[in-house]
């Protein structure tokens, strides 16, 4: 499902890494990121940069196999000590994807990690990469997190795509979100139609969007049921409220990774 349009993911890109450059605009890039424990804001933004030319060069030469880091122009970035000259690299290389994604077309045949082999993937996942960082990069400099309903949806239904194929392809903590009988819903209380039902089976999980009564429920605005859905907020935070079996719930955000 790539329900935005490709032109519109070639613009929210472009829209999505202004937005990641404003919340890094003053903020300590030295600063550890909450929910990426492991990186500095400075690492956050050029695992950014770095994500947007791989994509970029993936697209634009039409690769049918992954590219090796050493294969992608410009990939280092600058040092942290260097603010301005990070904000540049990171808007020159969301340029370049948007601008080769733009020539290539949705259909374009190329690599991806997934079933889907064109070069509209790339739109999409590049862009629900860059607002779920962005959502990082606004915790760690503390500053608001906003996201338009059509994408912060999108997000959504990308993310249960995302683990619908790792469930297929034999990812190992995906393939323990089985168990007939159980289900999931997550309903955002500000946008109407943002809902979601996740149903357990033996061989799996499904998804649909839907209002119906189910084991545990997540609700809430939905910029926030994004958030607490891809792990960056905890699941008690004042702004959700879970209905039902928790323990469910904790199942799913533990094993839904990829």
């Amino acid at each position: 499902m790539t329900s935005l349009g490709h032109d519109r993911y070639c613009g929210e890109l472009l829209r999505q890494t202004d937005l990641f450059r404003e919340a890094l605009a003053g903020a300590d890039l030295t600063a550890k990121v909450p929910t990426c424990p492991e990186w500095s804001l400075g690492e956050l933004a050029r695992h950014v940069g770095r994500a947007h030319r791989w994509a970029g060069t993936i697209v634009r030469t039409r690769a049918t196999e992954v590219v090796p880091d050493q294969q992608v122009p410009d990939r280092a970035g600058p040092a942290d000590d260097e603010p301005a000259a990070l904000d540049a690299w990171l808007a020159a290389g969301a340029a370049e994807l948007g601008a080769a994604l733009r020539e290539s077309g949705p259909d374009a045949r190329v690599w991806t990690w997934a079933a889907e082999q064109r070069a509209g993937f790339w739109a999409r996942r590049m862009v629900h990469e860059t607002v779920i960082h962005r959502a990082d990069a606004a915790l760690a400099a503390g500053v608001p997190f906003e996201v338009e309903a059509e994408v912060a949806a999108d997000t959504v239904d990308e993310w249960l795509e995302i683990l619908a194929f790792a469930q297929a392809s034999g990812d190992e903590d995906v393939a323990e979100l089985r168990g007939a009988g159980r289900s999931l819903h997550l309903h955002a209380t500000d946008v109407a139609g943002a809902e979601w039902l996740i149903e357990f089976a033996d061989d799996g999980f499904s998804w649909r969007r839907a209002h119906e009564k189910a084991t545990v429920a997540l609700r809430g605005p939905l910029v926030e049921v994004v958030q607490v859905f891809y792990r960056r907020l905890p699941a008690d935070s004042a702004g959700v409220e879970v209905l039902g079996d928790r323990e469910l719930l904790d199942f799913w955000l533990e094993r839904a990774s990829f």
